[in-house]
């Protein structure tokens, strides 16, 4: 957790890390779940809890663009909808694009959807609209499940 903070000279001393390290952690809402361990490796975490650890470790940096690449794609829906509520949360701040092949999520998270096709953009709009009333029948096709 302190080491992104340390390299991007963003603390100058242990209490500003501790500092740093616990609001971070707290806001990917982890703290209480590990306080009493920072000491130990995040590999004994569960799947969701070391995917909250990520983002941690990544709003501890104050990016402006947070990039997931399928956020939650080996949690099982309890963890899922954990991320999916701290996406929420962090989009009131951060600009996030996440990358998932599942359309439920990118229904429920994005507020913006790009359709790529064999690495080609097909189409870019407003959620609600690439998912209910889609210009490009590739995306059609994808959404309504024809394809994917």
């Amino acid at each position: 957790m302190a080491y992104g903070p340390r390299i991007h000279g963003l603390v100058q001393n242990k209490m500003e890390t501790d500092e740093i390290v616990e609001t971070s952690l707290r806001r990917a809402g982890l703290w209480d779940e590990v306080k009493d361990r920072l000491a130990q490796p995040g590999t004994g975490l569960s799947g969701g809890q070391q995917q909250r650890l990520c983002i941690a470790r990544t709003i501890a940096v104050s990016p402006e663009v947070i990039l997931m690449d399928e956020p939650c794609s080996a949690l099982d829906p309890i963890a899922t909808a954990i991320i999916e509520d701290l996406i929420d949360e962090l989009k009131k701040q951060y600009s996030i694009a996440i990358v998932t092949h599942s359309m439920q999520q990118a229904s429920r998270v994005s507020q913006r959807t790009a359709y790529f096709h064999l690495g080609d953009l097909i189409e870019v709009g407003e959620t609600a609209q690439i998912f209910t009333n889609p210009r490009h029948q590739l995306t059609q096709d994808y959404i309504t499940g024809r394809f994917g």
